[in-house]
């Protein structure tokens, strides 16, 4: 959903020409196939385009493609920074204004309720929002994205 969500959030902030987004995860269980039927569902009722969604897996090579990778996970982000350098990598709440220093994972609802996918979709709105706002500010030269949790 954060793929979609963000692509929206970064193209409405006419930042489209020159922010790039890519979503991956870091098993291969999904290579391919769309994104979960509630989610895509429920970006659709909120008004998103879900459609072009295509499952990919992270790889080491992608860190010469990238400027910023974010993990929605401490798993997710432990595996990425062991391909390669962590210096480009973030936990995707780093950005979130209501995360705390200890609560910085994205939910995982796949194996829950709907409710799980719409306050899950909530979380990652906010935290595009000021994602979007640290992109746009870095891009003029204001201030670096890599910015320290809790800035």
């Amino acid at each position: 959903m954060a793929d979609v969500v963000l692509t929206d959030r970064v193209d409405a902030a006419g930042l489209g020409d020159r922010v790039e987004v890519v979503s991956a995860g870091t098993g291969g269980w999904h290579v391919g196939g769309p994104m979960d039927r509630r989610a895509a569902a429920l970006l659709t009722t909120h008004g998103y385009d879900a459609s072009r969604h295509v499952a990919q897996q992270f790889g080491p090579e992608w860190f010469a493609e990238t400027d910023l990778v974010l993990a929605m996970d401490a798993d997710n982000y432990a595996d990425i920074v062991a391909q390669g350098p962590d210096a480009t990598v973030r936990m995707f709440r780093d950005f979130d204004p209501r995360a705390g220093e200890h609560d910085r994972d994205v939910p995982d609802p796949y194996f829950g309720g709907d409710d799980g996918f719409a306050a899950v979709l909530a979380m990652v709105e906010r935290t595009c929002d000021a994602l979007v706002a640290a992109l746009d500010a870095a891009l003029r030269g204001a201030r670096p994205v890599a910015v320290e949790p809790g800035d």
